[in-house]
């Protein structure tokens, strides 16, 4: 916070002045990157209020083109974010290991490639938009 406090936007949520989540999320000169969420308790729909519905204000507020919201999350395919792939970069030490995870990882690989196909189909707005 103390190298990039105006690249930082921290959604707080409270109930009676004590703290209940938060999320924090880091933004360049378009996109806001969507990373971390914490609760200390339940409430309905928080998570969305929290990470999703405060960032489409933000980046509204301050004309940033994209909200990378991060990896994973069918439910936010019905918020407008299209399921994309993401890739990241591990050394597995273990070379028995490194073997079944890549034989894994490439068996995934079909499956992702329908799941987007079909998660696809489920964003609230059409192709053209």
């Amino acid at each position: 916070a103390q190298t990039m406090p105006e690249q930082i936007l921290l959604v707080i949520a409270l109930q009676d002045d004590t703290v209940i989540a938060g999320a924090l999320n880091l933004f360049s000169s378009d996109t806001l990157f969507g990373r971390y969420w914490g609760c200390n308790q339940d409430a309905e729909f928080l998570h969305f209020e929290a990470c999703y519905y405060q960032g489409i204000e933000f980046c509204i507020e301050k004309g940033l083109k994209k909200f990378d919201a991060g990896a994973q999350g069918e439910h936010k395919v019905k918020r407008g974010f299209r399921p994309i792939n993401t890739w990241s970069n591990h050394w597995i030490k273990h070379p028995d290991f490194r073997v079944a995870i890549n034989r894994f990882i490439k068996s995934e690989a079909e499956q992702v490639k329908t799941n987007i196909a079909t998660t696809s189909q489920w964003l609230p707005f059409n192709s053209r938009e």
